[in-house]
């Protein structure tokens, strides 16, 4: 049996595994708050694991490995440093108080809640929440999509948008027939097939370079590669200054958490409130060590490159397919190694999935329940209602896939974009509806507004100014964003009804 016939075999079997579990659960989803929120019914361990997975997406295992192959320490060590500070802040602050409020207001998806929080009886802040979960959430379905894509292309020479299209079906094929729980569980599976993947990755791509000591010898060789306030320049083969201003804005990353709704969703769906203390555990840990083992493969993977037993990449959109190249490598061994890298490749499926259903499901309900009922007052019945969330899920499948059509586009740049939206626009809407009373519903909304604005405005006009202002928009957004809420919360009247709810 050729190599390429065990990856295929075992990537099928892996698919045709989250199809099954989409079946299994196509029977739980009789009302939205089934399909949605899977009836408030999580464990701990799989609301921690689900919620990481979704959260980790084709960047943890290509989009990571391709910032620390490319330029060194410095990027990739920053960026983890603010995730893994903002996945635990996240869990210790936020989460059991979005799970307690969601309940108290009978909320299911996140822009109900911030209209049932600041009594927003017209729903505009259901309106626009839900216009800004789609416009960002599906740029950051189409780089899962453009992930699955490349893995295809890169080892079978399949045409990338025929892979690209036809994983996208399977995403949207097990999400829209069983909803919230089969997404959850699904993660939870592929959680650990990541988990899988990244350990053998890094035993097998260390002997191939010749040993952990000559991975990290040809490393110290590189200027600049090891350093966390130097980066290294492959073109030139030279470090350059990493500036503060740049550590700042990789440290920002941390600040996104506060405001995804793929998260938040799992914070409000947890069955027991006093178990969020085991699951902030559970999270906290394996983010840590799934980042920092996403980090190694980069490095090793340059070192195989060293060795010339995979290519050496010159630029960031082809060093993130390293950990595809070492896969592949591995099935050249024989059978048994084939299997296991058919398991690494179905792990980088695995990453790439379990994001992009947690989106088409929150951008279904944005559009579906926020949109179409809440806002536009369209009464539909539970039965109608979960048709029109599926028929959703097809469609934002279908112009994520149009995004992704172009095979050089990369995946860290555009969930890098898409994080910054959410984290400015929703992120200090969260905190202050949790932790300040004084918060209104006027507050809010031209918070909202300005988050989403800035971080167009950023990335796209100041940042090109240089210096200070090349900082990543996220910071700069979501701090904006908070004192414009701040501000105008003082300007207007105070609520008192939902205040005394939720006391």
């Amino acid at each position: 049996m050729t190599a390429q016939v065990c990856l295929i075999i075992t990537i099928a079997l892996y698919l045709v595994m989250m199809i099954v579990v989409g079946i299994i659960f196509s029977k739980g989803n009789e009302d939205t708050g089934d399909f949605y929120l899977g009836g408030r019914k999580l464990g701990p361990f799989v609301t921690a694991m689900s919620a990481e997975a979704s959260d980790m997406s084709s960047w943890l295992l290509m989009g990571i490995p391709g910032l620390a192959y490319i330029s060194g320490l410095a990027d990739p060590f920053w960026t983890i440093l603010g995730l893994a500070l903002g996945t635990y802040l996240n869990w210790l602050f936020v989460a059991k108080k979005v799970r307690k409020q969601t309940e108290i207001l009978g909320a299911i998806t996140v822009p109900e809640y911030f209209s049932k929080r600041f009594g927003d009886k017209k729903n505009i802040l259901t309106c626009i929440s839900a216009l800004i979960i789609v416009v960002f959430f599906i740029p950051y379905t189409a780089s899962g999509f453009a992930a699955c894509g490349k893995l295809f292309n890169t080892l079978f020479g399949v045409n990338y948008l025929l892979a690209m299209v036809v994983s996208a079906i399977i995403i949207a094929l097990y999400c829209t027939m069983g909803g919230f729980k089969a997404v959850c569980t699904t993660d939870l599976i592929q959680s650990i097939c990541m988990t899988i993947a990244l350990l053998i990755v890094i035993l097998f791509g260390i002997n191939q370079a010749g040993g952990l000591d000559a991975v990290i010898d040809n490393a110290k060789d590189l200027p600049g590669f090891f350093s966390i306030t130097s980066v290294h320049d492959a073109t030139t083969n030279s470090a350059s200054p990493y500036s503060a201003i740049t550590a700042i804005s990789m440290l920002a990353w941390g600040l996104g958490y506060f405001g995804m709704p793929h998260i938040l969703i799992r914070f409000m769906a947890i069955g027991n409130v006093n178990k969020i203390k085991t699951s902030r555990r559970v999270a906290s840990v394996w983010v840590v060590i799934s980042m920092a083992v996403a980090l190694l493969i980069g490095i090793v993977g340059l070192g195989m490159s060293a060795t010339g037993v995979i290519p050496t990449f010159n630029n960031t959109a082809d060093s993130e397919r390293v950990i595809i190249h070492i896969a592949n490598l591995m099935s050249s061994y024989g059978l048994f190694p084939a299997i296991i890298a058919g398991l690494i490749l179905a792990g980088i499926l695995a990453a790439t999935m379990s994001t992009a259903d947690s989106q088409l499901l929150a951008s279904a309900s944005a559009i579906s329940s926020d949109l179409i009922q809440t806002f536009f007052g369209k009464k539909l019945s539970d039965e109608v209602s979960v048709k029109v969330a599926k028929i959703t899920v097809v469609l934002i499948s279908v112009i994520a896939i149009f995004i992704a059509r172009d095979p050089n586009s990369s995946v860290f740049s555009i969930v890098s974009f898409a994080w910054a939206g959410f984290g400015a626009a929703f992120g200090p809407v969260v905190l202050l509806a949790l932790f300040w009373k004084r918060s209104t519903k006027e507050g809010a909304l031209a918070g909202m507004i300005t988050g989403a604005i800035v971080v167009f405005l950023w990335k796209y006009v100041i940042s090109g100014l240089g210096g200070a202002f090349a900082i990543y928009e996220l910071l700069p957004a979501f701090i904006i964003a908070l004192i414009v809420n701040v501000i105008v919360s003082f300007c207007t009247k105070a609520p008192k009804e939902i205040v005394e709810k939720l006391s």
